[in-house]
């Protein structure tokens, strides 16, 4: 019996690199270790993820995959989906506990590479959740407003998700390591509306 269920549970992490979403769902069936890992840390729902394969990620979330397993690099299902801009996902792995002290390898929550990568709904989701940590300082020393800002590509969705951040209660005034503001930084970079924005918001 031990040797089936550790067949299928190796099985589990083929047919799910393999986007096989039938095998996947009678693999299930016989109730594998849903938390085994490949030679990257990488359980069967971290792949389903890094495929942005929603349809199997559901399965193994239904079945109870934890969405905050890191893999070697420290990434969660929860904190690549937020990073990657999968609305799905991470939808799905919000409903399902994830976890808001879980981060990725730069100390950073899901919402600081968001910000950076321009994934607007990402912004907008993890913002209206109430207590979310949208002041987190990863280990750069940036929230996801500064980062937004010395990251972001310039254009008006960097400026949309400047303005998300503020109007979510965002500190304007957490300097970087180096004691620069995020006002500081706008006004070095050219970036107008930004500037704007932080002044309203009381920035200095």
């Amino acid at each position: 019996m031990k040797n089936s269920v550790q067949d299928s549970t190796s099985s589990l992490l083929k047919a799910v690199s393999e986007k096989n979403a039938t095998l996947v769902a009678k693999i299930l069936g016989t109730q594998p270790n849903l938390e085994i890992k490949d030679s990257k840390g990488r359980t069967p729902l971290m792949i389903a993820t890094y495929n942005a394969d929603s349809k199997i990620a559901e399965l193994l979330i239904s079945a109870g995959a934890d969405v905050n397993a890191q893999d070697d690099l420290l990434n969660t299902p929860h904190l690549y989906a937020g990073a990657s801009g999968d609305m799905s996902i991470l939808k799905m792995s919000l409903a399902n506990g994830a976890n808001f002290d879980v981060y990725n390898r730069y100390g950073g929550t899901a919402l600081i590479p968001a910000a950076e990568k321009r994934h607007l709904e990402v912004v907008k989701l993890l913002t209206e959740i109430p207590g979310y940590p949208i002041d987190h300082v990863n280990r750069l020393g940036w929230t996801a407003l500064m980062e937004a800002i010395v990251l972001g590509a310039t254009g008006e969705t960097q400026v949309d998700i400047v303005k998300v951040l503020v109007d979510a209660g965002a500190d304007v005034n957490i300097a970087d390591h180096d004691g620069v503001t995020p006002l500081q930084h706008a006004k070095n970079r050219g970036m107008d509306k930004i500037v704007k924005i932080l002044i309203e918001a009381k920035a200095h």
